[in-house]
């Protein structure tokens, strides 16, 4: 299972973990084989330095219980939650009623009750509600990876490496996307305030930043055609466009979406790259100052 997955991939030798009761819980949406070990393999250094622990899924219930019981196991009292998601509002008042700092989630259902029962999937993950049966003190971060200054180097190295010929090349930086279109417009200008870095980079032609909206196919439709048309007009006027996506791992639907056209991306998402590692660890520093010097008095709200 991924939790299992994750536990291999961030064992680290108890000598080198911090002596005190702080651990890291972060939460990661979580796909397929090579998808869950780049954020493993991302996060792994941190885990030779603190315990770490990854639940994957989007506000599942049942792996953020798995993932503080192994934290828990290892003398973790007080859990910094990261959220690493694209949005700082993906799945935040879920997660705070999970983790006990919001009011809104029932108890946890009894050994031999039907956990999935009523609980619905997203996507191939599970989708449990209730509150963790845990003793440990929590806060949890909200900034998502739009918000993070670290992400506009990460898409300024992507398009370097890609680039030929600054002055004839336009720059399409691809992400998911909201239903909702004023929270689309506030995921562009986010993501448009990291561009800033890439057009600081070398002199592109054009630096611009289009959403998908890949799971609402009424707003997918408009979404495609604008994102053919950018990738389009670039070879019409000499040029080429490079497509860096704003994914956390890989290159997902949009070589499918961009077929039959001539465009350069190297298909990486915003791992494998050390400011993804070290935004997670400014995440984990805010997160421990939040909690007394002592443990066992009240975590600070998020």
């Amino acid at each position: 299972m991924m939790a299992a997955l994750a536990a291999a991939a961030l064992s680290a030798p108890a000598h080198a973990k911090d002596a005190n009761d702080f651990g890291v819980l972060v939460m990661a949406h979580g796909g397929g084989p090579q998808w869950n070990r780049e954020v493993g393999d991302a996060l792994a250094p941190l885990a030779r330095e603190q315990p770490l622990e990854i639940a994957f899924g989007m506000a599942d219930a049942a792996s953020l219980q798995e993932g503080v019981e192994r934290l828990q196991a290892q003398g973790v009292k007080r859990i910094g939650v990261v959220r690493l998601f694209v949005s700082g509002e993906s799945w935040y008042e879920r997660t705070a009623q999970i983790v006990g700092l919001a009011p809104g989630a029932p108890p946890r259902p009894a050994v031999g009750h039907s956990q999935h029962s009523g609980h619905g999937e997203h996507g191939g993950h599970r989708m449990e509600f209730w509150r963790l049966d845990s003793k440990a003190e929590f806060a949890m971060s909200h900034e998502g990876l739009m918000d993070a200054p670290e992400m506009g180097e990460v898409l300024a190295e992507r398009a370097r490496g890609l680039s030929r010929d600054a002055a004839k090349e336009d720059v399409l930086i691809l992400a998911h996307g909201p239903a909702d279109d004023a929270e689309d417009a506030r995921w562009k200008a986010q993501l448009d305030g990291r561009a800033e870095r890439v057009r600081a980079a070398l002199p592109f032609r054009r630096v611009q930043v289009e959403t998908l909206r890949e799971d609402w196919p009424d707003k997918r439709e408009a979404a495609e055609a604008r994102i053919r048309a950018y990738v389009e007009r670039a070879n019409r006027e000499g040029g080429r466009a490079l497509v860096v996506p704003f994914r956390v791992q890989g290159f997902g639907p949009y070589a499918k979406v961009l077929a039959g056209l001539d465009y350069a991306s190297d298909g990486r998402g915003l791992v494998p790259s050390p400011q993804l590692t070290q935004w997670v660890q400014r995440q984990a520093s805010q997160l421990r100052t939040q909690f007394p010097a002592a443990a066992g008095s009240a975590a600070a709200a998020p």
